[in-house]
């Protein structure tokens, strides 16, 4: 069941960006700040990426009780034992897949929904599949709230993909599978960019970045090591 469609209308190569108010605002020196401390002190030098991460409000996609902490350099947690990756880890994946703007993207994990806003800044469409119900309603409607009109969330197994929309040029998953999951490198479209963590449950994994070629030839390179919630199993709803 397809929770909220929110549906795509925006042409390629359009700008997407969040519905800002008066408390965005507020904390948009906490965002700059964030950028040029935790980013581009590092290795995010994409300058799309920056500004997405300028422009989306992380605030908004974290529980009431955390947004103090929203532009700190860490994973926050979420209801159901899931978590928002750090701002780096987020940026640091939204740089390896090389986004361009007609670019049609699978995320795999939705969670609170801020890398699906930073991807929607930076892409064509985003579809995004999230297990658990009520993380999939919630963030659908934040995501909708604040404007992304590009951005499709679907309660559902992310590990079988979601075929309806393949194939994908981008394909991000923010849970970690212990192997690659073969619907996703089925789904992912010839010279498109996979980014996976991959990895035993409750122990460092794999960050790797997958390509495929126009040929559908696989190379696979390891990124750094991290540490994400297992990528959870589970029936389909109708």
């Amino acid at each position: 069941m397809i929770l909220a469609a929110i549906l795509a209308s925006a042409l390629p190569f359009e700008v997407h960006g969040a519905a800002m108010n008066e408390d965005d605002n507020q904390h948009s020196s906490a965002r700059t700040e964030m950028v040029r401390e935790q980013l581009l002190a590092r290795d995010i030098t994409d300058p799309n990426v920056l500004d997405a991460m300028r422009r989306v409000p992380r605030h908004r996609f974290v529980p009431s009780s955390e947004q103090r902490h929203a532009y700190r350099d860490t994973p926050l947690p979420l209801s159901h034992g899931q978590t928002i990756s750090q701002p780096y880890i987020v940026a640091l994946m939204t740089q390896l897949v090389r986004p361009r703007a007609e670019d049609r993207v699978l995320e795999v994990g939705t969670g609170s929904g801020y890398q699906a806003a930073v991807l929607a800044e930076l892409v064509e469409h985003v579809y995004t599949v999230e297990i658990e119900a009520d993380l999939a309603r919630t963030s659908a409607q934040r995501l909708r709230e604040l404007g992304y009109d590009n951005v499709t969330v679907r309660h559902g197994d992310g590990y079988v993909g979601w075929a309806e929309h393949a194939p994908f040029d981008i394909i991000v998953a923010t849970a970690a599978p212990e192997a690659v999951p073969q619907p996703l490198l089925d789904q992912l479209n010839a010279g498109g960019r996979m980014v996976v963590p991959v990895g035993p449950t409750h122990s460092v994994q794999e960050l790797r970045l997958i390509e495929k070629d126009d040929d559908g030839k696989i190379t696979t390179r390891t990124i750094a090591p991290v540490r994400f919630v297992p990528m959870r199993r589970g029936s389909t709803p109708e």
